[in-house]
């Protein structure tokens, strides 16, 4: 399970850190939060996992009770702050929807401005793939870049300028009803994946418990 750990850390670091590099120009959608793009979330989240899984590997093979304390400890931290954020997500899910909303059309008056050449790909992107056009419908985009204007990745065939004065052939859905819509097509999968990180986390604990009291009922010191 450890072993498992430190090589999905791994492996995760390597494609955030690969995102990161190969895709730089693509941005968040949120100017709140600058840093929150798809790179930086999973190079932060396969370190966690990275460290987590190193010091049970090491834990283990050093058969050191301090590590391996540590090792459940970060696990259990993991566990509550998981538990503590869905249970808050669903609690306030209202008012965390009303501010995603707001924050987004914040970040649409930042599309055609200079350094921020990320966002307009991040929206171009999820406009031309999820077939969607604003946050909540592509009237976001006029107050942004004229009357009856919207990018050209709105439209629903696509070419040069075809966003200026052509609303009856753009996608009408807004892109947050796309999302949502999406995660409620996958949430089996979604569920799936969730219930195997669970899984992963409580045979992590349950295995070094189990080892910290072996090593305990042994006698063994905390040998470095």
């Amino acid at each position: 399970t450890t072993l498992l750990c430190l090589l999905c850390g791994c492996g995760l670091l390597g494609v955030g850190i690969w995102l990161s590099v190969s895709q730089g120009n693509f941005a968040t959608f949120s100017p709140s939060f600058p840093s929150f793009s798809a790179a930086n979330l999973v190079i932060a989240i396969g370190t966690i996992i990275m460290v987590t899984g190193f010091l049970g590997c090491l834990g283990a093979i050093k058969e050191n009770k301090c590590l391996l304390l540590s090792f459940f400890i970060i696990l259990l931290i993991i566990l509550l702050a998981e538990l503590i954020l869905l249970i808050l997500f669903f609690v306030y899910m209202d008012k965390v929807n009303e501010n995603a909303k707001k924050d987004l059309k914040e970040g649409l008056q930042l599309y055609n401005t200079e350094n921020n050449v990320g966002l307009k790909n991040a929206w171009n992107i999820i406009q031309a793939e999820m077939h969607c056009c604003g946050v909540t419908d592509y009237t976001d985009w006029f107050p942004v870049l004229g009357t009856n204007v919207v990018p050209d990745r709105c439209c629903m065939e696509n070419s040069q300028d075809c966003g200026r004065n052509s609303t009856d052939l753009v996608w009408k859905t807004g892109c947050y009803e796309k999302v949502k819509m999406w995660f409620e097509d996958n949430k089996h999968v979604l569920g799936t994946v969730g219930m195997c990180i669970l899984i992963m986390q409580i045979l992590g604990m349950a295995f070094s418990m189990t080892l910290f009291q072996q090593i305990h009922r042994t006698g063994k010191k905390y040998d470095a």
